[in-house]
């Protein structure tokens, strides 16, 4: 009966796959000149996201896609598992603000998650704020939060479907009301603190498409509680410079206003106001763009900043603004061969969380640099601390491929944590194993890859995989908790995570082997990713489906071009897919420091020579492409995916299924509703499994 089933999906795939017929595209007759080689670009009417034509073009490809998706015969089967498994409470750690504690927690399967207050550590829960009710249909969602000093008031941030535009609010937490203060065109900013106001950066208001226009002329301002925006004052601004970002920051002790400069996602510069000085100018510490830099705090009139500047791994630093030089710098934990990847003061102690092989090891410090002990972990993964500088309490959170959260609370002078909160779903864990293996690339460099199956998985060749990367931007990808992929495991599939180049899982070094002109290294790590999970025997090319999202729906972009056969099912999410124009668009100019822009003549040879969507070519056989992206995605415009889907239905002449799944009223992927996220999770592995002939058991 088994075989009979699927033998029978096998034939309704190839019959689903030989009679879709793709909406007609026009075609423009629009070509560019880069530096002497002509280009066409015959979609770029689909850039402009505002027009009736491109809209009506959205539904018609969403219209094939969902036909497609509904012959799926356990699609309902798939939702109806994935509802059950996400239907668990989620907590994430308690944080102190005033002489209270604060915490999120979702009931199950509520939109947004809710922020809890708690008077004490014993006192029982009580809503403080909801973000469910911003709107019916939860597309409106918490982004930031803030509290003041004294825990008096709250700013916080409300993104709307999605998009990376922010609107301000401020609470009064006592009487838990909203007071008259509403900033817009927010993005990319906290609030920073100082007395009854704060600090926080914006762009102008945006002329043209909100979702698309570019973004520059970023500026710093200060708002006063109880007061219109247009009031504010403003605090810094170049308009020599109308690329360069700035943000705010401020210490614990409200001293020092510290804005950093951008130019990029990587790398910046900073400068430092002494705010107990009303006469007291910006001194520049930074202005060369060459590392990165973040300021911790004060040690008295020194900051305290972590750093790459001569330490790829990072160290700890302490600066003197009034002696700025780098001659000057003392080191206070200098550069070891694991990446410093984080530090926080809780209770007067530095606590430091390293990266040894892609695994948090959590180490005390005293203020001065001296060591005194590990925080022992319960096993290999992921940890996030909270807590205040004049409390010795903390809290953190500890997660892995098969644990959904631990919470603890610890003792920082004795380092002895305690068991918080047990984060518990219906899943039997124990049945599931997770291994570390090193692999080499093609120049011979090995690679880390996590995988995780279950036990006693027979290495045949035979087992449905997928393969995930990211690849860029110094991101690291670290052992962490994903429910959808329960789903994968058990139905006896693999889900393997290389640890590839231009991520910042070995610090700066590993990062820059994959930026600019070494971004094939991200490629070929991934290729060699695949060739040993089916070399090893886990997997065969027609089992294995590839993810990415972002810079990492680039990198499937450009590895099925360059590797097709490798692969049955690909799935590049709101993907960077146009190397050539994505520059162009919101605020895809601080990507050229990772990227390169075609405006260069030797960077333009390069983007060209893998940019996803110009090297789509005809007589390959791609795999089954399943494109996803979003109507308000402002990091990287759906222009990307849908010219490039358009590309690919075009010249792709075989049977597997090449689609977009175009979501409405959501972005980049933050703050996405829970109802959105059971529908694309639904579809997602609907496609997977239908193409990879995996009867799911349910």
């Amino acid at each position: 009966m088994r075989n009979k089933l699927f033998l029978s999906i096998i034939i309704l795939s190839f019959v689903g796959f030989a009679q879709i017929k793709y909406p007609e595209t026009k075609k423009v007759d629009i070509v560019d000149d880069y530096h002497g080689i002509k280009v066409a670009d015959p979609y770029r009417w689909l850039e402009d996201d505002n027009s009736e034509e491109t809209k009506a073009w959205v539904q018609e490809q969403n219209k094939v896609t969902f036909e497609y998706l509904e012959k799926i015969p356990f699609r309902d089967k798939i939702k109806k598992r994935f509802t059950e498994i996400l239907n668990y409470p989620k907590y994430g750690a308690p944080f102190k603000a005033g002489n209270k504690y604060y915490f999120f927690k979702n009931d199950g399967l509520q939109n947004q998650s809710v922020l809890y207050v708690l008077n004490d550590l014993n006192d029982k829960e009580e809503v403080f704020l909801d973000p469910n009710k911003f709107s019916e249909d939860g597309t409106k969602s918490l982004t930031t939060l803030s509290f003041s000093d004294d825990g008096k008031y709250l700013v916080y941030g409300i993104s709307t479907g999605g998009s990376d535009w922010n609107e301000f609010f401020v609470m009064d937490t006592e009487k838990k009301q909203l007071l008259d203060d509403h900033l817009k065109w927010i993005k990319f900013s906290g609030a920073a603190w100082k007395g009854n106001g704060f600090f926080y950066s914006r762009y102008p208001e945006p002329q043209g498409s909100e979702l698309s226009s570019k973004n520059e002329f970023s500026k710093v301002y200060y708002h006063k509680l109880g007061t219109n925006q247009n009031e504010d004052i403003l605090v810094y601004e170049d308009p020599s410079k109308p690329k360069r970002g700035f943000s705010a920051q401020t210490t614990d002790d409200q001293r020092f206003l510290i804005i950093y400069q951008t130019e990029g996602t990587s790398k910046n510069a900073f400068m430092v106001k002494d705010l107990s000085d009303e006469n007291s100018k910006f001194i520049s510490i930074v202005d060369d763009f060459k590392n990165n830099y973040s300021v911790i705090d004060n040690i008295g009139d020194r900051l305290l900043v972590r750093t790459d500047y001569n330490a790829p791994n990072y160290k700890l630093v302490l600066i003197d603004p009034k002696n700025p030089s780098k001659e000057n710098w003392i080191d206070i934990i200098p550069e070891k061969k694991d990446v410093m990847q984080s530090v926080r003061i809780i209770g007067e102690k530095l606590v430091v969380t390293y990266l040894q092989d892609v695994a948090h090891h959590v180490y005390v410090f005293d203020l001065n640099g001296n060591p005194e002990g590990e925080i022992e972990l319960p096993g290999l993964g992921t940890v996030n601390f909270s807590g205040k500088r004049n409390d010795n309490i903390a809290f953190y959170t500890f997660t892995s491929f098969t644990s959904p959260g631990t919470i603890y609370k610890i003792d920082i002078n004795t380092k002895r944590s305690e068991l918080y909160r047990q984060i518990e779903l219906n899943f039997d864990f124990d049945n599931y194993e997770t291994k570390q293996v090193f692999y080499s690339s093609k120049d011979g460099t090995k690679i880390p890859m996590f995988i995780v199956h279950k036990k006693g998985l027979k290495l045949d060749g035979n087992n449905p995989t997928y393969l995930y990367a990211y690849g860029g931007f110094n991101i690291s990808l670290l052992p962490s908790f994903n429910t959808s992929r329960l789903l994968l495991l058990e139905n006896g599939g693999v889900f393997a995570m290389p640890n590839i180049r231009g991520g910042g899982e070995y610090g700066e070094e590993w990062h820059k082997a994959g930026m600019l002109d070494k971004k094939q290294n991200v490629f070929d790590d991934f290729i060699a990713a695949a060739e040993y999970l089916i070399k090893e025997g886990y997997t065969n090319p027609n089992k294995l489906a590839i993810a990415g999202g972002s810079n990492g729906g680039l990198l499937i972009g450009a590895v099925i071009n360059q590797r097709p056969e490798l692969f049955k099912v690909a799935l590049p999410a709101v993907g960077v897919m146009d190397m050539l124009r994505f520059h162009k668009f919101t605020i895809g100019y601080y990507w050229i420091v990772e990227y390169g822009s075609s405006d260069n003549p030797e960077q333009f040879k390069y983007l060209y020579a893998y940019s996803p969507l110009h090297n789509i070519r005809e007589g390959l056989n791609y795999p089954a492409t399943l494109v996803t992206t979003a109507d308000h995605d402002d990091r990287v415009v759906p222009a990307h995916s849908f010219k490039y889907i358009a590309t690919l239905q075009e010249k792709y002449k075989g049977e597997n299924p090449v689609l977009i799944r175009i979501e409405t009223k959501a972005g980049h992927g933050a703050g996405k509703p829970t109802s959105k996220v059971i529908e694309e999770v639904t579809d997602v592995w609907s496609f997977v499994f239908y193409n990879l002939g995996v009867n799911p058991r349910y």
